[in-house]
């Protein structure tokens, strides 16, 4: 059973012939247990459609349902939902126990179950030093973990996360990353979390939606969305450096867009020629920026190549069994 279905769900903004229409028919089933993030450019409506499931922004069309009920009308509080948002939206007077327990209070939990339910959280979050601490007394990462022991402690049907590591330095980025992982390990509560960072959604993700313009371009797992995109932007959008895709390299048909990853180019006797514009150097790697003709090109080199300088000119020759063909027209994949 899903945990989470969307059914042709639409957003406008207004009425009438000048509605600004923000979603466009996405529909998705989200296992339950999964852990699913939508990924895509500021814009693109992956906050909107986590707002919608969370009901802090009324669908226009569609269905949204939260196991086997229909979401569409309730409140936030009757959806059995928790959210953890970007800034931490802790009680700057209260401790990080008192904060944690908050809505259990408010929800008349009896008093032994809410210190047992914290105690847990905390334990889990490794907050069990902290608890008397407030949050001006804690790192920005710290004060994340208590927002999320806030939601875990309410055991919701879902978790709903909308950017929750963006005020982060990228340090702490990457071990709240893994403190999510193993959180959601422990507890397998079905989860959508909503990034603009590709790396976050490739790391953290069962599955990804691509959101682009409103449209949900592709639903699948890390590997489907990074070695089969389902189009242009989704190959251009994931993997830093995006895919090459070229129009006018030999080779090319007349109609069709050829993708190449840059880690599928290698330096050899034959293949395109192309003139090198920069070299970074990436420790136990380096890119390589070069066109053909007027296109750019990346590759990526390993370190026993001896580096080329700008003005040189390689041949570099692509993996044929790593080529991805897109129609040019609609930019969906062809092959």
């Amino acid at each position: 059973m899903a945990a989470i279905s969307l059914r042709n769900v639409i957003k406008r903004y207004g009425k009438g012939p000048k509605a600004n229409q923000v979603i466009h028919g996405v529909s998705a089933e989200v296992n339950a247990g999964e852990f699913v993030v939508i990924v895509g450019p500021s814009g693109c409506g992956k906050s909107t459609l986590l707002r919608m499931v969370a009901g802090l922004e009324e669908i226009s069309a569609g269905e949204i349902f939260i196991r086997d009920r229909l979401v569409n009308h309730l409140e936030p509080a009757e959806r059995d939902i928790a959210m953890v948002f970007q800034n931490y939206a802790l009680y700057p007077h209260m401790s990080v126990f008192d904060n944690m327990a908050y809505g259990l209070r408010i929800a008349k939990v009896p008093v032994p179950e809410i210190k047992a339910r914290v105690d847990k959280a905390a334990k889990i979050l490794e907050l069990g030093h902290l608890l008397t601490r407030k949050p001006r007394e804690l790192s920005g990462g710290q004060r994340q973990r208590v927002a999320m022991g806030r939601a875990i402690v309410r055991q919701p049907q879902v978790f709903l996360f909308d950017e929750p590591l963006s005020n982060l330095d990228a340090k702490l980025r990457a071990q709240t990353r893994l403190e999510i992982q193993k959180l959601h390990r422990e507890i397998g509560v079905t989860s959508l979390f909503v990034t603009h960072d590709q790396v976050e959604a490739m790391t953290l993700a069962q599955r990804i939606i691509v959101m682009n313009g409103g449209v949900m371009d592709q639903f699948g797992t890390p590997e489907e969305v990074y070695s089969r995109p389902a189009t242009t932007f989704v190959a251009s959008f994931m993997g830093s450096p995006p895919m090459n895709l070229l129009k006018h390299a030999p080779g090319v048909r007349t109609g069709m867009i050829l993708g190449i990853r840059p880690e599928h180019l290698a330096l050899g006797a034959s293949g395109w020629s192309v003139q090198v514009e920069y070299v970074e150097m990436l420790g136990a790697e380096r890119l390589i920026y070069g066109r053909i003709g007027e296109e750019q090109l990346v590759m990526r080199a390993d370190e026993s190549q001896p580096p080329p300088v700008a003005g040189d000119t390689l041949k570099i020759a692509a993996r044929q069994d790593k080529l991805h063909w897109f129609d040019a027209g609609s930019g969906k994949r062809a092959a």
